[in-house]
């Protein structure tokens, strides 16, 4: 098939960014020669049967269909290439059984570019251009994609490309990086219907290992191909007659579930799409983690209003984990119960309970997906981690590692579980050095051990850190974490100011991320506006309330408070923060604020229990430790240094 670049009304073209997709069938003009009628009426019956409802499903749009071959664009590369690989592997089942001369194969090219879109819709320019020179590289069956779309999709999807180098391709002003995907990888695949529905967006968080095998029960066969319908009002059940055969949860993909349609114990018209705007929006969020595997919505509302047996969910859609709760609503008050289940067992792994204000509904969707979204993450890392020592104790892939360091990392903080933490990304490194989950990890793990003063060689490590977000940065310009990991080394190298930007990026990717917003917090103490950062950090208080950095983030409440010497305000603060697990950066203002109110005593038992933590620190070393160079934050500073020589501690 053969683009023509055409002629452009400039007066009401668009030009906007699109991923393309440039097909084409092998041998065609033989086929047509040998069997002209045949021909035809099997190409109208595989675009009608599984072309066009595949680029549909995937929000895609044929742009034209010329003969063998169509153009279609998508607005993401993730659609695009999810799309292609289930056409490419929905045609190698269906033309199984004819003889190799007589199959239909397509090669697909894809590139991601500018394009110029007439009013008609037909689309032009080296977007298209660049994927229609793509498509004949490669081969019957597969699939090439230019660099664009392999950096956008390489560690989203469960597809290992083949780097063919830089090509020069015919009327392409400058060589093109392709990848290729061979017929023989596609046909190893076991593809979901998650992968068109782009189950990981750019603003994904690395807080898990992308240790995905794809294989889940929506692509089975029986002498022909059975997909799950995207429309859950055609899609049989599980268990009903015409449903996919039953996968098994033992060998689900890592951080695989489905969030089962939540239940309307009132039988509220009004609670009813409330419980499903949680269940969809929990569904969205969930899929954001990487690494994560989230059954589609459609086929989780085919279970809605009726009885189920957990670990046949799990067997019947080949996932480890099922997420189950109920809307109740008690006079002016909304109560949700979520409850997270082992596919495998039937057994509760967590459970949580959250209330409010009926008048608020809107305001507490988004309250509530938020803060089980944020639960979710860690429990599920420490499940699958779990999970792994048990399973592969001695025999651990990249993706375990890395989920073993976020579960350390997730732990209380204090010098060896961060250690701990590093040593598992370092290994995890050395199987995959471009691991994102790990690359994030260690490059966290690193300006903890530094900010907190536990590291012995700072400027080396935040030089590590600073180093491996820049590769993550480089190919995933949009990584919600990324840019908070390094808001925070900007903030262990007195760059507040900068690290406000990096902080405000984060959140503008990923709404949901309450790091960002405590760590903004935290910025703005740093460059003397206390008042400013209470806002934001109990906005993180409010999304992530059991946060594995609790202790540190009611610390930075108590240290804002003691910043405006509101020390009667600040002690509870550090109380609680101590009370989750001890921190000597909340003993410190602890006995600064109890000899700024006069309690003595006191304020000698936060000196001891400080010097418990971290022995023979000293009144110098606190002067002199560095955390910003703002004239206003070191003026508020210069109180809690006189603070802790009144409480007793050591000079030098």
């Amino acid at each position: 098939m053969a683009v023509q670049s055409g002629g452009v009304n400039r007066a009401t073209a668009e030009r906007h960014l699109a991923a393309i997709m440039v097909a084409d069938i092998v041998g065609y003009s033989r086929l047509m020669g040998a069997d002209e009628a045949g021909t035809l009426r099997r190409l109208k019956a595989l675009r009608r049967e599984v072309i066009d409802p595949s680029i549909a499903a995937a929000r895609g749009r044929i742009v034209k269909a010329m003969g063998d071959g169509l153009l279609a664009a998508f607005p993401s590369p993730l659609r695009a290439v999810a799309c292609a690989v289930r056409i490419q592997r929905a045609m190698l089942i269906r033309e199984a059984g004819r003889a190799p001369d007589q199959q239909f194969r397509l090669r697909v090219g894809i590139n991601l570019g500018d394009v110029v879109e007439e009013p008609d819709g037909d689309v032009y320019g080296d977007g298209v251009n660049v994927a229609a020179r793509l498509e004949p590289l490669a081969e019957p069956g597969g699939l090439c994609i230019s660099r664009p779309v392999h950096d956008q999709v390489r560690d989203k999807l469960p597809y290992r490309f083949e780097d063919l180098g830089k090509r020069e391709l015919k009327n392409i002003a400058r060589p093109i990086g392709v990848f290729a995907l061979s017929a023989s990888a596609i046909g190893s695949l076991c593809i979901s219907d998650e992968a068109a529905e782009e189950p990981f967006p750019s603003r994904s968080h690395p807080r898990k290992p992308a240790a995905l095998a794809a294989c889940a029960a929506v692509l089975l066969l029986a002498g022909g191909i059975g997909w799950w319908s995207w429309s859950a009002l055609r899609a049989p059940a599980p268990g009903q007659p015409g449903a996919i055969p039953a996968a098994s949860s033992a060998n689900a993909p890592p951080l695989s579930l489905v969030v089962l349609p939540f239940a309307n114990l009132n039988h509220d018209p009004e609670q009813e799409y409330f419980a499903d705007g949680i269940t969809e929006d929990l569904t969205t969020d969930l899929s954001h983690l990487d690494g994560s595997f989230v059954i589609a919505r459609n086929t989780a509302f085919t279970y809605k209003g009726k009885p189920t047996d957990v670990r046949q969910v799990g067997r019947d859609l080949g996932v480890r984990y099922v997420l189950e709760g109920s809307v109740r609503r008690v006079e002016e008050r909304v109560l949700l119960n979520a409850k997270l289940i082992s596919a495998d067992t039937g057994a509760q792994i967590w459970a949580d309970r959250l209330e409010g204000d009926r008048s608020k509904l809107g305001e507490l969707q988004a309250e509530f997906v938020a803060r089980l979204a944020r639960s979710l993450d860690v429990q599920l890392t420490q499940a699958e981690s779990l999970r792994s020592l048990r399973e592969r104790p001695n025999d651990p892939d990249a993706g375990d590692l890395a989920m073993r360091g976020w579960a350390a990392l997730n732990r209380p903080r204090n010098p060896a579980h961060l250690r701990e933490a590093l040593r598992l990304f370092d290994e995890a490194l050395q199987h995959d050095p471009r691991l994102v989950s790990a690359l994030v990890g260690k490059a966290r793990s690193l300006t903890y051990l530094a900010w907190l003063r536990w590291s012995e060689t700072p400027e080396k490590d935040l030089a590590a850190a600073e180093a491996a977000i820049a590769q993550v940065l480089s190919d995933m310009p949009d990584h919600a974490m990324a840019h908070f990991v390094r808001g925070d080394i900007l903030k262990a190298r007195k760059k507040p100011d900068l690290a406000i930007p990096e902080l405000e990026t984060a959140i503008a990717n990923d709404r949901n991320l309450a790091l960002a917003y405590e760590a903004l917090g935290h910025a703005k103490i740093l460059l003397g506006r206390s008042t400013d950062a209470l806002v934001p950090i109990e906005k993180a208080l409010l999304l992530s309330p059991h946060d594995p950095a609790l202790n540190l983030w009611l610390f930075h409440m108590c240290h804002a408070y003691t910043h405006m010497a509101r020390y009667s305000e600040a002690i509870p603060w550090c109380l609680k923060s101590n009370a989750v697990a001890p921190l000597w950066l909340s003993y410190v203002d602890l006995a600064a604020g109890y000899a700024w109110t006069g309690q003595a005593a006191e304020a000698h038992n936060a000196v001891a229990e400080l010097l418990k933590l971290m022995p023979n620190y000293t009144v110098e070393k606190w002067a002199n430790a560095g955390f910003s160079d703002n004239p206003q934050f070191l003026a508020e500073y210069q109180r809690i240094v006189e603070g802790l020589r009144m409480a007793g501690l050591p000079e030098r």
